[in-house]
């Protein structure tokens, strides 16, 4: 037998046997699951997670919306104050400023509330 031949022999006995091995060992019926889908513990384990999150996002808004409103409360009654230190010729830029604050802030409640 000439090299060339003893060579293509080798070579097909080697991709036979990793053939056999192939079919004796993969993993058959209903137990294999395919690349790319998720079993349903999984699936359960990921809708559990997102559930988590949103909970944790919903109660981190609910308590930036407590804060935000104590500050409203709080701004709301300094420049009730310095209106009624005013006259109806004065008007403080100080007076401005807290009322353009307050909008500000009262916007950012809104959103926060919507959820956005």
């Amino acid at each position: 037998m000439s090299h060339k031949t003893s060579y293509t022999h080798t070579v097909i006995r080697a991709a036979t046997l990793a053939l056999v091995f192939c079919f004796l060992f993969a993993p058959t019926g209903s137990s294999q699951v395919s690349l790319g889908q998720k079993t349903p513990a999984e699936i359960e384990m990921e809708q559990k997670q997102k559930h988590d999150m949103e909970k944790a996002a919903n109660t981190k808004r609910q308590q930036d919306i407590k804060k935000d409103t104590d500050k409203l409360l709080e701004l709301a009654t300094e420049l009730k104050q310095s209106v009624d230190k005013s006259n109806e010729n004065t008007l403080s830029v100080d007076v401005i400023k807290k009322a353009e604050e307050i909008e500000k802030l009262a916007r950012t409640v809104k959103e926060k509330m919507k959820g956005s």
